[in-house]
């Protein structure tokens, strides 16, 4: 089996690489090429979770799980607050052949996903973009976005004033053509941007509804299980909401599931995942006024082929430890 570091994954996917992977799984998954049982969710303590994420991207073909641990105080500890592991098999004998770092992967295809569907629901002229969160996800989505919008004035949000100032002295250096802004008000850091990304880990509302302006795109990307939630239900019911995957986040998407319990809206105010809209099957944003909103559980298909990509091209260039477990 090849084992693969974090330091061996951001070596090997690029960020570029990354969208153009999830595009095309994104439309594999909207075409029910895939299986895809619902994340299961284990508390181990605390606030702590274990999640478990299996997939099939097609029968007698590419399939893994992704085994993964939120430990949501860990950046205040220097850490990663998703650490695990992608393990992929062979599709011929069952043999498990990669053991794949899942933080760097879960960073890269995350970010990934969110280009994709800011390329597809975006204004096309949008160019003022609010990171809600000051994860690793943030400079990831930073770089995401910025691969496909000329995006020139960058607004940071942080718990704390300080957190979103040292995160600008971290990543001002890699992004020189960009004016950046730190804010502690979510509020007031929004005010002004096309695009909105909430990466955080919160388990109360950060972004209400009301406070965002006709054209906006947002992308809900941070709360991925129903205990944390980062929009409110005026969120949801003044866009037009698009999913990654119907399933997951008709059960695990806490504002919509709650929405849909209360009959504030029904299943139907889910316009379409990003994949149906990346083949036409499902129109996007309409017009420049729409307010649009990606709603991202992340799912098993993205790890999978981000996770193949990646043992594919580890093969050939020579990365990774191997060993023997049988």
């Amino acid at each position: 089996m090849l084992s693969l570091s974090s330091k061996n994954v951001f070596d090997l996917l690029s960020m570029s690489d990354a969208i153009r992977v999830v595009e095309k799984t994104m439309v594999l998954v909207s075409e029910d090429k895939c299986i895809l049982p619902l994340r299961n969710v284990i508390d181990v303590g605390s606030s702590n979770k274990l999640g478990i994420m299996p997939g099939v991207l097609s029968l007698g073909g590419l399939y893994g799980v992704k085994v993964l641990s939120l430990f949501p105080e860990n950046p205040s500890k220097g850490l990663s607050s998703h650490i695990g592991v992608v393990i992929l098999f062979n599709p011929e004998t069952g043999a498990p052949v990669a053991a794949i770092n899942a933080d760097a992967l879960t960073a890269i295809r995350t970010a990934a996903a969110t280009a994709v569907a800011t390329r597809s629901l975006s204004r096309v002229e949008s160019s003022k973009v609010t990171i809600i969160g000051t994860g690793e996800q943030a400079e990831a989505h930073i770089e995401a976005i910025s691969l496909v919008r000329d995006i020139t004035k960058i607004n940071v949000v942080g718990r704390e004033i300080t957190r979103a100032k040292d995160f600008l002295n971290k990543v001002e250096s890699h992004f020189p053509n960009q004016n950046f802004s730190a804010f502690q008000n979510v509020k007031d850091g929004i005010k002004g941007s096309d695009i909105v990304c909430t990466v955080t880990s919160s388990k109360e509302v950060i972004l209400s509804g009301e406070w965002v302006t006709d054209g906006t795109h947002v992308n809900a990307v941070g709360a991925s299980i129903p205990a944390f939630q980062e929009i409110d239900e005026s969120m949801v019911l003044k866009s037009k909401l698009f999913v990654d995957y119907r399933p997951s986040a008709l059960a695990q998407a806490k504002e919509i599931i709650d929405g849909v319990n209360s009959k504030a809206f029904d299943r139907s105010h889910i316009l379409g995942e990003i994949g149906e809209v990346l083949s036409d099957k499902v129109k996007g944003r309409l017009s420049p006024s729409d307010i649009t909103l990606y709603r991202s559980m992340g799912i098993a298909a993205q790890d999978l082929a981000c996770a193949d990509f990646v043992f594919q091209k580890a093969k050939k260039e020579g990365y990774g430890i191997f060993s023997d477990i049988s």
